[in-house]
């Protein structure tokens, strides 16, 4: 579903390396966490993924689909198949939790009929169908992400990428959301989070990918958060 091969990238020519030859595998319908602390590389991961940013060198592969040299034009295309969701949520003040969903679909140009049917379905998945006509200023800090992730799957996407989901929601409230995103994982899609969230990777037990300084240090299934080595003293690091 997700290959990086060798993936290099700086922000500019004067910075350093966000990323240093980094390669891992994603299969389709794995859930993953990529983590690491502020600055690492993790955001960097989803940036490119969503093309947001391109790679410097190596070779990014989604669904068949190289984004190395992609052409602007296409990358609307790409990000069909792409759900995105953000620590902040990014939902529309001037419209209700229905029409913010639908959104996402009228850009892809889908018909009121297909909007009428399956926005319904998206927010009865997220557990807001009876909160549609409310706006997000009405809602919870949960209940509004929840909206962001029934807009994020409304297409349908063979990817969900969530960018630190949980970052504005306190750990109750996180949790919830990551049931959510792990009923859709179980539905069939894949999905990769970036977090520093130490809970939550711990709780979850789910494949970690481990970004420090631009590179990938480890790459675990049934992980924690937590990352033990032994130094050359023989000393137990973390």
């Amino acid at each position: 579903m997700v290959d990086f091969h060798n993936v290099s990238m700086s922000y500019s020519k004067k910075s350093p390396l966000a990323l240093r030859n980094v390669s891992f595998h994603v299969n389709s319908g794995e859930f993953v966490f990529v983590i690491g602390t502020s600055g690492s590389g993790k955001s960097t991961v989803v940036k490119l993924l969503s093309c947001e940013e391109q790679a410097n060198s190596g070779e990014i592969v989604v669904g068949g689909t190289s984004l190395t040299r992609i052409k602007q034009r296409a990358i609307p295309y790409v990000r069909r198949n792409i759900g995105m969701v953000f620590q902040d949520f990014r939902l529309i003040e001037t419209k209700n939790v229905f029409e913010n969903v639908a959104f996402a679909m009228e850009i892809v140009g889908a018909s009121k009929r297909q909007i009428n049917r399956q926005v319904p379905i998206v927010l009865s998945t997220v557990g807001l169908r009876q909160k549609a006509a409310m706006r997000p200023s009405e809602l919870s800090g949960g209940e509004q992400q929840r909206v962001a992730i029934a807009r994020a799957i409304v297409n349908n996407p063979k990817l969900l990428l969530a960018d630190e989901p949980t970052g504005n929601l306190d750990p109750d409230t996180s949790e919830q959301i990551m049931a959510v995103l792990k009923e859709i994982n179980r539905e069939g899609t894949t999905v990769m989070i970036c977090t520093h969230d130490h809970d939550l990777v711990d709780r979850m037990k789910q494949r970690v990918i481990e970004v420090r300084n631009g590179v990938v240090i480890r790459d675990e299934e049934r992980a924690g958060y937590a990352y033990c080595e032994i130094n050359p003293e023989g000393m137990l690091q973390t």
